[in-house]
């Protein structure tokens, strides 16, 4: 079987894979941003390439209908839109999943023939404020970092990061430069003590939001002990007194660290030369993230510590292709080819390239707005491309209600059920990763290709392909008369050299001649050439300016939720959830809760706790821990409706908006917390797909079939009704054992002698192991024995899934931890958990700590 080098369709590493038709997958070991490695995600990209659930038919209005029927229609309703109401009154909705190719062709179309520059991105949700950010300081939206810089660095400050589990390759070359460069220091800043924690040498556990107050702290320290680069202050930089002054005002002891804390902090970053600031989601999502990122700016620019081997500010991006969307201009405020659309040279240029009968005049609406203009009946008509909103945005439920409220919705997706699908008057199906081509460009603006390796199963259609042929409905043939993505890609590339006269960082004439078909990762400008290097910036006066930040008020809510990810899941898990190994390690929504907060609200492990604000509710699965501080709470946003009831924990997340980047703030909203109370647990397993249908349900995927948590307040009359139809199971015999003193009940189902459902009922959460049960759907184990909870072929019980490649629990490891595999190593080397992606290291380091075993040495 041949191999196809292509690119992860995950985070913003742009890690290189080598993949195959059959499901092989392998790290690229040629690939710059990874060498061969890739995490338990991309190492599970080959389970996730069936067509199990796809969109494969355009629908109208839930019927299948022919492609040119569906483009006739979405063509009629947007230009109809535009006729009756004005561009404003439509509006696209993108993803960092899209290619650039895709991104650039719907920019065009919105931005220079449509007329209005309603197009956003769920980029919004990721780096906005960084954009901002960098935008005030440096005059342009530059990142001038490289991965080899995490390498050269002597001191890495980690912040708002969980780099072990949101990019864990990034992770895994810092651990490995730490290892061979035992020097070099790691400070985790992070309110919660995450897997990243364990590489660092010092955390600091800071308050929600205390970001400013902390890195003001920094730069007035940096000041007062003359710390300061002054000659390169005077040759380089603007705004130098007026943020010193501000940052001297400021009271540092508002980041909840403890004042030694800090002194060590400021001393250890002050005093050394290469530092390298690598900051994610827990600075940008936030009220006030464009001055955290300009916080910890002015400290880089301060002592000049920026655009040289092993120093500078790096923001990493959380989508694949977040940095592409940002090149051609995904977003609403910005023009393609990093160009100003506030500047009306700039809008000229690109209008006469294009040959567009118009330009937008004025940015358009960012992704919070835009659903609150869809709310209020602004929009007529919204095109929702690659990416699932109702679940992903703030205040969630009041999203989908305003795409309920759109006259016509229109979708491009890959799978046919999503919470936005559900919402939509017709759906397009696109082509999935493995079967589209284009590029992609990383966290260290390196553009890649994705090859396609796979077929276009059934009528799918690569996205920019769809979005042409709606604009040649709508007129603009000629502009949009694409054979293949090279077309666009070389446009793409024309533009950027039109524009050159344009002072820009962008500079794509590395690509003028290159061959798309065999096209190498390639960093823009040039592979060696490093942004501010030469202490240019692209402000008119050719300085960066540092920018004065006041730390914001803090909020004195009873919790303060703090959202994100889990290591082996991705977004709202319409690929990730595919795959029956990614599932067991963290299968349900949960809620992170300090243990005095635990106590304080009665709860007990596995309680389920409903926490609530003013927009929404949800109930999670209580996960007792000393890693989240008093006052926080954690849970991941991953779970839609598809497969949770009451599990999507944006729904509570008040949509509160940063005031230059429009980023949403998902990091620290108030919330209350109550223990639910149900009058049953249940744990079903069956070989059938069930749907969410009690007050807590959560689904997930398993080797043999599916698994549900339920829990609910309504005691059904009949116990196999019940199974039945919970699990869908409508055929088969039912064995039930019941225990009333006990409070439990269990059923089996077993059809021509196999089982094919397990379902396990207690007063209390019920206490069993899945892993077990599970294993038992699909075999001819005996009702009895299934329902004693054993495996017929008395296999031992692995325990909670720790090592998701390998499929590795929890009770394996501490066996081989007490029979003298006592180090990260020789846990390997016994069990083979953390030797594939290495992203369960950190765990299996706690793991060894927990269980209080003497360490051996490595």
């Amino acid at each position: 079987m041949s191999l196809t080098r292509t690119t992860c369709p995950y985070c913003g590493v742009g890690c290189g894979v080598l993949a195959g038709a059959d499901g092989t997958i392998k790290g690229d070991p040629d690939h710059p941003a990874n060498f061969g490695r890739l995490c338990s995600k991309g190492a599970a990209l080959g389970e996730t390439l069936d067509l199990d659930g796809r969109l494969l038919h355009p629908k109208i209005n839930g019927k299948n209908a022919d492609w040119d029927t569906a483009l006739d229609l979405v063509a009629s309703k947007f230009s109809n839109a535009i006729a009756e109401h004005g561009p404003d009154s439509v509006a696209f909705y993108a993803s960092g999943q899209l290619l650039t190719e895709d991104y650039y062709v719907a920019n065009k179309l919105m931005k220079g023939f449509i007329g209005a520059a309603n197009i956003d991105t769920n980029s919004r949700l990721c780096m906005a404020s960084s954009v901002a950010g960098h935008k005030r300081a440096f005059g342009t939206d530059t990142v001038p970092g490289t991965y080899e810089d995490l390498e050269e660095a002597d001191l890495i400050v980690l912040v708002g990061s969980n780099l072990a589990w949101c990019h864990p390759v990034l992770y895994q070359r810092i651990a490995a430069a730490k290892e061979a460069r035992p020097h070099m220091r790691i400070v985790n800043i992070d309110p919660r003590r995450t897997a990243t924690t364990d590489l660092a040498d010092i955390h600091l556990q800071i308050t929600p939001d205390g970001d400013v107050a902390l890195f003001n702290g920094l730069l007035a320290h940096l000041a007062d002990t003359q710390m300061l680069n002054a000659r390169y202050l005077a040759n380089h930089v603007s705004g130098v007194d007026a943020a010193i002054e501000i940052a001297r005002q400021t009271d540092s002891a508002l980041c909840g660290i403890s004042a030694p804390e800090r002194t060590t902090f400021y001393n250890l970053w002050a005093s050394t030369n290469k530092v390298v600031t690598i900051y994610s989601q827990g600075v940008n999502q936030s009220a006030g993230g464009t001055d955290k990122v300009n916080a910890i700016l002015n400290c880089h620019l301060a002592t000049g510590r920026i655009g040289k081997p092993g120093m500078g500010p790096f923001s990493v991006t959380g989508q694949p292709n977040a940095m592409g969307g940002r090149e051609v201009g995904g977003l609403a405020n910005m023009l393609a080819n990093h160009l100003d659309l506030e500047n009306a040279d700039h809008r000229q240029a690109v209008q006469d390239f294009w040959e567009s009968p118009t330009i937008c005049s004025e940015a358009g609406l960012k992704a919070v707005d835009l659903f609150q203009a869809c709310a209020d009946g602004r929009i007529k008509a919204l095109w929702v491309m690659s990416t699932n909103p109702a679940v992903s945005l703030p205040d969630a439920d009041a999203v989908a209600a305003a795409i309920a409220n759109v006259p016509f919705v229109v979708t491009s997706d890959i799978m046919e059920k999503t919470d936005t699908n559900d919402l939509a008057d017709v759906l397009l199906p696109a082509t999935s990763w493995g079967e589209k081509d284009g590029t992609v460009t990383n966290s260290e603006r390196r553009i890649s290709r994705q090859r396609a390796f796979l077929s276009a199963p059934a009528l799918a259609r690569p996205d920019w392909k769809i979005i042409s042929d709606v604009a040649v409905r709508m007129g603009f043939a000629d502009a949009f008369a694409y054979q293949k993505p090279a077309d666009i890609f070389a446009e793409f590339v024309a533009l950027d050299a039109a524009v050159a006269h344009f002072p820009r960082d962008l500079d794509l004439s590395i690509f003028a001649d290159a061959d798309y078909a065999t096209l190498i990762p390639t960093q823009w400008p040039h592979n060696s050439r490093r942004f501010f290097g030469d202490g240019q910036f692209y402000h008119p006066d050719g300085k960066a300016r540092m920018i004065a930040v006041t730390a914001p008020e803090l909020s004195k809510s009873r919790f303060a939720l703090n959202t994100g990810r889990n290591r082996d899941q991705w977004h709202t898990m319409t690929r990730t959830g595919k795959s029956a190994r990614l599932g067991p390690h963290l299968a349900e929504p949960y809620v992170e809760i300090n243990p005095t907060d635990a106590e304080a609200l009665g709860a007990s492990p596995g309680d389920l706790v409903k926490v609530e604000s003013t927009y929404g509710r949800t109930i999670l699965r209580a996960l007792i821990t000393p890693r989240v501080a008093k006052g926080q709470l954690f849970a991941p946003m991953h779970w839609t409706r598809q497969r949770t009831s009451l599990g999507t924990v944006n729904s509570v997340v008040a949509p509160v908006t940063d005031p230059f980047s429009g980023q949403p703030a998902l990091k620290s909203g108030a919330v209350t917390a109550v223990v639910y109370k149900p009058k049953w647990y249940g744990f079903l397993a069956s070989h059938t797909q069930p749907t969410p249908q009690t007050p807590y349900a959560a689904i997930a995927k398993t080797q043999s079939g599916w698994q549900a948590e339920l829990a609910s307040r309504k005691m059904p009359n009949d116990w196999e009704a019940e199974l039945r139809r919970l699990s869908g199971l409508t055929d088969g015999v039912v064995a039930l054992q019941a225990d009333p003193a006990a409070g439990t009940i269990r059923m089996a189902v077993t059809q021509a002698g196999c089982i094919t459902g397990l379902f396990f009922v207690s007063s209390a959460p019920v206490v069993l192991s899945r892993a077990t049960i599970v294993s038992l759907i699909g075999t001819d184990t005996p009702p009895l024995v299934a329902l004693a909870g054993q495996s017929g072929s008395d296999q031992p019980d692995a325990g909670a899934t720790v090592c998701a490649c390998f499929k590795v629990g929890r009770n394996t490891l501490l066996s081989a931890a007490a029979n003298g595999a006592r180090s990260v190593a020789a846990l390997g080397e016994a069990t083979c958990a953390g030797t594939n992606c290495g992203s369960c290291k950190p765990e299996l380091q706690t793991l060894l700590a927990e269980a209080q075993l003497p360490m051996a040495a490595e």
